[in-house]
């Protein structure tokens, strides 16, 4: 994207408005379609594309990673990000944006797809995040990154899945060491907690995403909410959410920064992302802002 095509103050303050006048609601279409122009126009310089590799036999066990052009080819960093979509949707292409921006920073940045509800419930999701992580450690020296510079990232569902991956052992690839930090946008952690409080998170009964990939049976889901579930070591981690985040994402992520806090042992960063909504903090990557950016890569530098 040449300077002509960035966007332009007008256009930034039209999208400001838009996210505001909105509120704190997650509605996919509406919000890709506002940044569907500045997603045509986006800098695809510095990354080499491998796309459609397979970590795994399902269909939807496929991975891109985007390889920095520029700079150290060996030693690099590596940055598992994994696409949201409420269990029931999304793609790693979806998140193409993440791949290009921080392989210009010199990231190896592995994008994985992954099983959805209903037809792969709780965890197939966390299992295929751990699977695409082994890949990646599995493959690291081979594509230039340090086996001890590994980072899992998650956003949204993926969020979810990368949180379980992570902090619950027996979710962990076997083999393989903690990551070297994880960050958490915006991301759902206790599904007891959405089921308990559907009023007062305005959530429909019967919940389309949540009954989707934890089931129906509500008596198991404390033993599948991660906040109830934590058994590894700290290591770093941010745990951020948006502005204009719904409650439920942004009372979730208090909650697991308390409880990593006051009874596992972590010392979280938290951060909160201004003037974006669940989705827009996603769709401005490398098209029209770099708020979220900054902040991951703040964190990421410091770890």
């Amino acid at each position: 994207m040449s300077h002509a095509d960035l966007p332009t103050a007008e256009q930034v303050e039209q999208l400001d408005q838009l996210i505001r006048n909105t509120g704190a609601v997650i509605d996919p279409p509406l919000v890709k379609s506002w940044y569907a122009p500045f997603r045509e126009t986006q800098r695809r310089d510095g990354a080499e594309v491998r796309a459609d590799i397979a970590y795994g036999e399902d269909e939807r066990h496929k991975l891109d990673v985007y390889l920095p052009t520029s700079g150290d080819t060996k030693g690099r960093p590596l940055l598992l990000f994994v696409h949201g979509g409420g269990f029931v949707r999304g793609d790693r292409r979806d998140r193409a944006n993440v791949g290009y921006r921080f392989a210009r920073e010199g990231f190896v940045t592995v994008l994985p797809s992954y099983r959805l509800g209903p037809a792969h419930q709780w965890p197939a999701g966390a299992q295929d995040i751990a699977a695409a992580w082994a890949w990646a450690y599995a493959n690291a020296e081979s594509l230039g990154a340090d086996l001890n510079r590994i980072y899992v990232a998650g956003e949204s569902a993926g969020a979810a899945h990368a949180a379980a991956a992570t902090l619950i052992q027996r979710l962990r690839p076997a083999g393989v060491p903690a990551p070297r930090a994880a960050l958490l946008i915006s991301g759902v952690y206790n599904a007891q907690l959405e089921k308990l409080a559907r009023r007062q998170f305005g959530i429909p009964s019967p919940d389309p995403r949540n009954e989707a990939y934890f089931g129906a049976d509500f008596a198991r889901y404390p033993a599948m909410s991660t906040v109830e579930n934590v058994d590894s070591a700290p290591f770093p981690l941010l745990i951020s959410w948006a502005e204009l985040d719904p409650p439920q994402m942004q009372v979730q992520a208090g909650e697991l920064f308390a409880r990593l806090t006051t009874q596992h042992g972590f010392d979280p960063d938290i951060a909160v992302i201004r003037g974006h909504n669940h989705l827009s903090q996603l769709e401005a990557i490398n098209t029209v802002d770099d708020i979220l950016p900054r902040v991951m890569l703040d964190f990421l530098q410091r770890h």
